[in-house]
């Protein structure tokens, strides 16, 4: 135990934890620190990151899988987890396909402890305020939410020798706001393929609107449609995911003028944006998904994601 608590002494050193527990990955030990998240690793596990600066000590905590026949260009896949926080059953649900595949899927877990509500993780803690942005309350695009995912790319790649270019998305209802509206933030992230699947409400493509349902008064007003236009986003959501009073599903004038459950709601942002695409004669390269019979599980979403980014 003195070598462990030695070894990770050095590692804080350097500025980031690794931590993977080689029995189970349930534990929330630190018993196997000395063990290096590598090229040889396979098997699914988590390592604990924070190797980037505006986290001010905090640790994210992110889950893997990695097939055993994995080589230095093997797809990788980021998966974000619900308002559920669970981003080892997210990770698991994501195992068969990933075998399936050959991809590797790194799901970290934005804890509430560490980023409190949707304003640091559904809205990518752009704003102090999401639901009231200003001038004055906007962060430092350092300090996004979004801004660590590039980072974290970078250091998976480093540790298994990969050498893969871009990334692809899947996120899932918390998980599908945060990736829909890291795609419009960050027009210069490594993404490839981005599955925003079953959000309970959008950031509309609108230049009517205020944000956090549209562009106005955010840095989005002078995005690039034809650049945001042209990202290989598909909408994911399930045909039966139309219940206007499941839990958790925000009801106000705004997120209702998208429609008043999940299903609706998905429709009118695919719309939006193609009216807004056709008004200003843009290719619209966007995608909407309808998984028949589907509700709001994130286990039948994660199937389904998986085969529309790898199949």
């Amino acid at each position: 135990m003195k070598n462990s608590l030695s070894v990770l002494g050095q590692i804080l050193l350097v500025g980031f934890i690794l931590v993977i527990n080689s029995c189970s990955d349930d534990s929330t030990s630190v018993s196997n620190a000395d063990l290096l998240f590598t090229e040889t690793t396979t098997g699914s596990g988590f390592f604990e990151y924070s190797d980037y600066t505006p986290f001010n000590g905090k640790v994210l905590r992110v889950y893997y899988h990695i097939p055993s026949n994995t080589n230095s260009n093997t797809e990788i896949l980021f998966v974000f987890h619900g308002n559920g926080r669970n981003a080892k059953d997210y990770r698991d649900a994501m195992i068969l396909k990933a075998n399936q595949y050959n991809f590797i899927v790194i799901a970290p877990e934005f804890s509430v402890a560490n980023f409190l509500g949707g304003d640091a993780y559904n809205l990518g803690n752009v704003f102090i305020d999401g639901d009231n942005p200003s001038s004055s309350t906007l962060n430092p695009e350092a300090e996004w939410t979004f801004s660590v995912i590039d980072p974290l790319f970078d250091f998976v790649k480093l540790n298994l020798n990969n050498t893969v270019s871009n990334y692809h998305v899947f996120g899932h209802s918390a998980g599908g706001q945060f990736a829909h509206r890291f795609l419009m933030y960050k027009p210069t992230a490594r993404y490839q393929k981005v599955v925003a699947s079953a959000s309970g409400w959008y950031t509309a493509s609108d230049l009517e609107v205020v944000f956090p349902y549209g562009f106005v008064q955010s840095p989005l007003e002078i995005v690039s449609l034809s650049n945001l236009f042209s990202k290989q986003l598909i909408i994911q959501i399930g045909s039966l995911d139309n219940n206007p009073s499941a839990s958790g599903l925000r009801h106000n004038q705004f997120a209702d003028a998208q429609g008043l459950h999940r299903l609706e709601r998905a429709n009118y942002f695919y719309n939006k944006a193609n009216t807004l695409a056709i008004s200003n004669n843009l290719d619209l390269q966007w995608q909407l998904h309808i998984n028949d019979g589907a509700d709001h599980n994130y286990e039948i979403a994660s199937q389904n994601a998986a085969d529309l980014i790898f199949n």
